[in-house]
């Protein structure tokens, strides 16, 4: 009886440092969104570089990570809610791995624009780039709090950035059917408009697997209701 008791709070220790490391891997990738939305708008290439070259620590750290979740399975063969907490850790550090990735998307268009002649940037995508930052920050506070009726609110929020991504692709195609010359520029704008709608993509897929995690219950694509 003893062992298995302490057997038990062995995994629970375990499963809180898993966490734990999965807030850090989190933190990272909020910094590298935060960091390439302002070597954005700031037209800062050397801040875009350094987002580039900080995806390999956020990829290192995904996968051990996942390594851990295996390990911690395979030893304390969890059941129930427990295992679903470690199934929901595996796929949180997937999506946040990809908006890492997706920071680097925007740190590379980002880069090309610093090598464009000064252009007015549109000034939605920075209203774009905050809602999506907002939601990454909402759906990892889900996780921690274990909060459903705030992840269906995330899941609700998506529907507006999806808005933003087609007015704000719309206008700049206008305008680079009317201006030629602004075709390099307006074409790295929308690449960032896309990179930034699919991070709001995987803050809304984190908000549902914290529903699974919590209630069992699979809503991928339908937990707005």
């Amino acid at each position: 009886m003893g062992e298995d008791k302490e057997r038990r709070d062995r995994f629970h220790q375990e499963l809180e440092a898993l966490k734990d490391r999965l807030l850090e891997l989190a933190g990272l990738a909020r910094t590298a969104l935060e960091q390439c939305i302002t070597a954005f708008w700031d037209r800062n290439p050397d801040l875009a570089r350094q987002v580039i070259s900080g995806d390999g620590a956020i990829n290192d750290l995904e996968v051990a990570i996942d390594g851990e979740c295996i390990r911690l399975v395979a030893l304390y063969q969890p059941v129930a809610v427990d295992l679903r907490v470690i199934m929901a850790v595996d796929h949180l550090i997937a999506e946040i791995e990809r908006i890492g990735d997706q920071a680097v998307n925007v740190a590379e268009e980002a880069l090309k624009l610093t090598g464009f002649p000064p252009y007015p940037l549109h000034p939605g995508i920075l209203t774009m780039a905050r809602k999506v930052q907002e939601m990454v920050v909402r759906s990892l506070e889900t996780f921690v709090n274990r909060d459903v009726h705030a992840a269906r609110q995330v899941c609700l929020a998506d529907d507006e950035v999806d808005g933003l991504d087609r007015s704000i692709t719309q206008e700049l195609l206008e305008n680079m059917a009317a201006q030629q010359e602004v075709v390099p520029a307006d074409h790295s704008q929308i690449v960032i408009v896309r990179n930034l709608e699919r991070v709001g993509d995987h803050a809304t897929n984190i908000a549902e697997q914290v529903v699974y995690m919590v209630e069992g219950e699979n809503v991928r694509h339908r937990c707005q209701g």
